[in-house]
This record gives C-alpha cells, structure tokens and sequence, in this order.
C-alpha cells in the first residue's frame, strides 16, 4: 500500500504548509521538522550560509553565564580612530605640527618631528620638541621665534594629528596580533581589533600596557563600563597590550538589573561590592548564596542589609530574592454599584467579606457576580496552547493511502493550521465559575482580582452560528430553540447538537438533543449568552474531534466561537 504524508502530494500546497510550519515553531512536538541544528554544536554550515546577520563574538548561552563585560567588544571600537586635543599629549617622533605665522613674517606650514626630535623652521633652525606636552607646545615654539624676531611676528602652533602607530596585543584575546593604530586612540580600539576578550578565559579587570619590558599602565574596564572612566594612553611603536587571565569570580541572579558573572582581584570580596555592580531592584531583601568550595555545597541565607558583613570567595552563586510577608491586596470593583472601585484588603480576605462593604442600588443584579483572575486566564491560556499544539501535530502528521487523498488532506490541513493561528491570537477571560453555592463567599481573593456587578438584564444573548447574532427579549415561556429562531435560525455551518449557555456568574449548560426530532433544551435566564458552535467537517475523524474540543474550550474561557 502506497503511504505518503498528506502534505507530499501537491508541491504548492506543500510549500504552504511548511510556511505555517515555520509560524508554528513554538510546538515543541515538532521540532524534528526543523532540518538545522543550534548553532553551538558546531554543526550548522547551512545556517551560517542564509544568515543575514554579522557573526557574534559570543557564544550562545545565558546572559547570567556570562562574565560581566562579555557583551563589550562587537567591532564598534575598532571602526573609527580618536583624534582629538588631549592637553597631556607628549609629542613623539612623527608627530604632525601645524606652524602659521602672520604680520612681519608669514608662513603655514606643516612640520614633523623628526628622528631627533626636532622640528625645523625656516630662518629660525631647529627646536626640541620631543617629549613636550601638548599644552606646552605654543609657548616652546614662541620662545624660540622671540630670539630671531623681536616684534611684529605673530604666531600659532597645533598638533596636526597623533602619529601611527603599530601595538601588540596579546594574552588572553581572540585574535593575538600586531594592530594598527594612532598613538592617542583608546586600549579599546586595539583590544577591540584583535576581537575582544575571550569571554571564558580573559580577565576585564587586569589589563596592562608594557612599553620596554615594563608596565606603563594598568586598565581595569569594570571603570569604564560602571562610571564611563578609561584612561587615556599616548601610545608609542612597540608597546604591548597584555590581558590576563580571568581572576575570581560570583555568579549573581534574580532581581538585579545587571545578571552576570562578576569578577574581582581578591581571594574574597565584601558581597555589598558586587551587589552595588549588579545593581539590585528596589523590591529585593534577602540573598542566597551557594557555596561550591571543598567537597561540600553550603547554601546561607542573608537580608541584604547584612551585606557589609558578608564576604564572597571564588565560586559563589548569589541569588537576589523578594522575601516578603503578605500584607495587604488590591482589589477592584466594577459594575453596577455606588461604592469605590478599588479596595485595599487584607491578605486572605473573603468574597464575602468584600461584598458587605459595596453599596448596591436598585439595577444591581447581586446574584450574578462575576470575579475575574489574572492567574486564572493564564492557566487558560497554557491549556488552550497545549490543545493547539497537540491538534497541530496530528493535523501535521497525518497520513493517507493514496495520492488523491494526500492532496484532499493537503487542503484540509490548510484550513485548520489557519484556523489554529487565528485561535492563538484569542484571549481567554479567566473569570472564575461562582455558581452561588453556599461556599462562594468564603472564595479568598488574590491580588488584581476583578469583581464586576452587572446590572439587571432582561434580555438574551444568541451568537455564533446563527443569521442574525442579536440581543433578545427574556420571555418566561420562551424556550431555548425560540431564542435561536429569534436570531434567523442556524446557519449551515452550525452544529444543531452543540449548544452552549453561559451563564452571567461563569458557570454554563450544554444544551442537550432529545428525541428523534433532536429538540435541544435547556434552561435559559435572564442575562445567560447563547452561543451556537459550528461544525466541523474532517476526513480524519480524530482531527474533527480535537478541532470540535478546541472550538468547545474556546467558547467556555473567552465567550467566544471561533469558526473555522
């Protein structure tokens, strides 16, 4: 027997599924559609090939992994030289100076030190430059003019531009090398070049410049990346820019703005130090730290105002935590009432209690109440998610024994991955079924909780799979199939059997079919939402039955009919 997918029979349809496939990436039944791999086994020429984005200097993993600084060197540094008047600026062999005389005696001109450290002025002869600060540069030059012309020649000196030079940079970088560059860009241009700090190894705090065999400067870029502080480094032919190896470090998490590994130069460090570089949020009190030394895992619970007496070592894990007692709660009210909307309750208040405190007037309908809940709709919607994602999987995965039934289900699978995407987009209202029973006052209430009156209502809701979705009067005699025919009657996509009443206070009625006449009853109130659902019409009988469950759940948790 001939066996083929249901999307593998027409090439067009196909390629529409595999787009709905790409859109549906979140299933994660169905990751074995995906023909790359990740990018960190090393494994993915294929993805590499189509990127349109620049490579990453990172290695994929969490941000918390990685050491503070990791982020820093992306290329930005290297793209542009800094030439700039730096007053401390000593002039070097090399240097351009621009020399401009005016009144007895004119001349502009551009001269450079030369290996003697000379520049040379026409009639005045050589002056000693070399090792002159910048700020002072002017007056050396006006000394000397002043011995050859007494009066009446003006001078100005600038330096023209910082000279070229050639850095090592090595250690503990990416790319280890000779860089070029001028003597006053930053360390961060040439580290920068070489490819930045290797993020598992380097170290960001112990960073030095070595001109003659000795350490000229020493760079910590925790300065930098905290206070914008970078010394500046007039650069000279031959110096070497060395990156040590990384020294100790914690890990901290939770609730601090800056997550990272944080690294330090002592065998222990105050925690108040690295908590001030983590920057923790307002909300935060206490710190767990986990100890890996030794053959033991220590785990110690701390405020943080005890923090100035808490030292860390090498290894530690912080984590930042909120631990805070309950106190009081916001709830609001809404509806038909005369009370204020919002009340601040204690923790663990009742239903009840909350309903003593509203004023009510003469269209408040008290035995409709109505609580809505932010934890609620959230468990609504991971399980409709989790429905969608199964239902997407069989609608995926399904078979056929013939070509021509390939193609039918081609269509068909189609249809229901449009529908399942439109059905993602739905949000479910959390509202949480009372059904005044005698246990509904002593419902605690959580903080955000909604509570809504609503007002006296005599009329029905019909909608869904009917002509004409309307408002219709409450009648006592009337009966549930007089309110559908009230609304034009169904539709040729309704499903006659399936009937949903929702009531004002959550709870809801499935109309049920009797007799061979397939009559539906059901009580209907005042104020209840008729919904009609539609029918669905598979090939593939468990396909029909999960997209009717689907159509179901949607109807009770949003209070509304999704049709295909």
């Amino acid at each position: 027997m001939l066996l083929c997918y249901a999307f593998a029979a027409n090439s067009a349809d196909a390629d529409t599924l595999e787009k709905y496939r790409s859109l549906s990436a979140k299933s994660s039944l169905l990751t074995q559609a995906n023909p790359f791999k990740s990018l960190d086994n090393g494994q993915s020429d294929n993805v590499a090939k189509i990127s349109t984005r620049p490579p990453s200097r990172i290695k994929q993993t969490d941000s918390d992994d990685l050491v503070f600084g990791a982020r820093l060197f992306t290329g930005e540094f290297s793209r542009n030289s800094f030439s700039s008047f730096n007053p401390n600026h000593t002039i070097g062999i090399g240097d351009r100076i621009t020399l401009k005389l005016w009144g007895a005696q004119e001349l502009e001109t551009i001269l450079t030190v030369d290996a003697q450290g000379n520049i040379f002025i026409p009639r005045v002869g050589p002056i000693k430059v070399l090792g002159v600060q910048n700020s002072e540069l002017d007056n050396i030059v006006k000394e000397s003019l002043l011995t050859i012309y007494r009066s009446n020649v003006n001078s100005y000196v600038n330096l023209t531009a910082a000279q070229p030079v050639k850095i090592y940079v090595t250690g503990f970088v990416e790319r280890p090398g000779m860089y070029e560059g001028l003597s006053s860009d930053s360390i961060l241009n040439f580290l920068d070049q070489a490819g930045g700090i290797e993020a598992e190894r380097g170290s960001y705090i112990d960073i030095t410049v070595k001109r003659n065999d000795r350490v000229h400067t020493t760079v910590n870029l925790y300065h930098f990346l905290l206070a914008g502080r970078i010394p500046s480094i007039q650069f000279l032919d031959g110096d070497t820019v060395v990156v040590g190896s990384r020294k100790s470090t914690v890990k901290v998490t939770g609730l601090v703005q800056n997550a990272s590994r944080f690294e330090f130069r002592d065998q222990q460090v105050p925690l108040r130090r690295i908590l001030n570089t983590a920057n923790v949020q307002p909300r935060a009190t206490h710190v767990r730290i986990i100890r890996n030394s030794g053959v033991k895992r220590n785990v110690d619970y701390y405020p943080i105002d005890d923090a100035d007496n808490v030292m860390l070592i090498n290894g530690d894990e912080v984590l930042v935590t909120a631990d805070k007692k309950p106190g009081t709660i916001t709830v609001r009210v809404e509806g038909e009432h005369d009370s204020a909307q919002e009340y601040i309750l204690p923790y663990g208040a009742k239903l009840g209690h909350l309903l003593e405190q509203i004023q009510l007037n003469t269209q408040s309908d008290i035995g409709s109440v109505q609580l809505f809940r932010e934890s609620v709709k959230l468990r609504q919607k991971e399980m409709l998610e989790a429905s969608l994602q199964s239902l997407q999987a069989s609608v995926l995965t399904a078979r056929s024994a013939t070509n021509e039934e390939a193609a039918l289900r081609s269509r068909e699978a189609e249809l229901a991955l449009k529908w399942i995407e439109r059905a993602r987009e739905i949000e479910p209202r959390g509202q949480v079924v009372l059904s005044h029973s005698r246990h509904t006052s002593e419902v605690s209430l959580e903080n955000g909780d909604i509570i809504k009156i609503p007002s006296m209502s005599s009329l029905i809701m019909v909608h869904g799979e009917v002509l004409f979705p309307n408002a219709v009067v409450y009648r006592d005699s009337a009966k549930l199939i007089d309110y559908i025919e009230q609304a034009g009657g169904y539709t040729q996509s309704a499903n006659t059997s399936l009937v949903v009443i929702l009531h004002p206070d959550g709870s809801f009625e499935r109309a049920e079919t009797k007799g061979w006449k397939k009559i539906i009853t059901a009580s209907v109130s005042q104020g209840d939402e008729v919904l009609v659902l539609p029918k669905v019409d598979f090939k593939r009988l468990q396909i029909t039955k999960d997209i009717s469950q689907v159509i179901y759940q949607i109807a009770l948790s949003a209070a509304v009919v999704l049709a295909l």
